[in-house]
């Protein structure tokens, strides 16, 4: 495919949690325009994997292995990025999960799972958007872009995923109406994806275990029949990176064939 020319080349992106399912299609896309794109997730395995992928289409990559639900872990990944490259151009807060964690009476869910699903996409997107404003503002340019969910712009999920997830949209809406970095040329966006079909995830189970109930349940929820691609989300993420997108700020955008039933 031939690409757009979004004046990528040679900025340096972070990609949290970028080694499997949208996280790495970000990363993989970034580099294709032309990004240097530092990954991190926990599964060595996945990091390992993504290089390989990522040597051969000649992206120039630097995987960091890191426990989101570890302050220090993220921090640690943060000052081995900085450490590589000096600074940081672009950052995608995509690092998070816990829509299916707990149980479904919400009383019965123990406290640790509310923690442990705002930390690990809240507090990380926090800890890195702090990070990254410093040298975003002294080269008066930057992208933040936070991956959040459909389940955190209206209601439906479980609870601590929905507050973890408007959370972070609040995060992004908040520091956009901050003139000072506004005005330094830094934006911040998010992206809400619906249900997108990520292999080795809980929708692969769902389909393995009653395809009928799985396709019956896309046929009654999403418009147009089907569920989303990874790659549907990445190459939104790209043009949101670009400078094309400089007049996006504060907004929340939704990737989801039409499932949400708000404006």
């Amino acid at each position: 495919m031939k690409h757009l020319d979004y004046k990528l080349a040679g900025k340096i992106a972070f990609i949290s949690g970028g080694s499997h399912g949208i996280g790495f299609e970000i990363t993989k896309i970034l580099g294709k325009y032309g990004c240097k794109v530092i990954y991190c997730s926990r599964n060595s395995d996945r990091l390992k994997k993504t290089k390989i992928i990522l040597d051969d289409l000649r992206i120039e990559n630097f995987p960091i292995q890191f426990d989101a639900l570890d302050k220090s872990s993220c921090l640690n990944a943060f000052n081995l990025a900085e450490k590589k490259y000096g600074h940081i151009d672009i950052l995608i807060n995509n690092v998070g999960g816990g829509g299916r964690w707990g149980k479904e009476i919400v009383e019965e869910t123990d406290l640790n799972v509310w923690d442990e699903v705002y930390n690990k996409n809240a507090r990380a997107a926090i800890i890195f958007t702090k990070k990254c404003i410093p040298y975003m503002r002294k080269k008066k340019w930057g992208r933040v872009i936070t991956i959040t969910s459909i389940y955190g712009k209206e209601g439906g999920g479980r609870p601590w995923f929905n507050m973890a997830k408007a959370s972070e949209v609040s995060l992004m809406k908040t520091l956009s109406m901050k003139k000072y970095l506004a005005r330094d040329g830094i934006t911040f966006n998010s992206v809400a994806p619906g249900n997108i079909y990520i292999p080795g995830t809980g929708s692969e189970k769902e389909k393995k275990n009653n395809r009928s109930q799985f396709l019956k349940n896309i046929d009654e929820n999403i418009p147009v029949g089907r569920m989303g691609k990874p790659e549907e989300i990445a190459y939104l993420v790209a043009f949101l990176c670009s400078e094309m997108s400089g007049f996006i700020n504060g907004s929340q955008i939704c990737v989801d064939g039409g499932e949400t039933r708000s404006f």
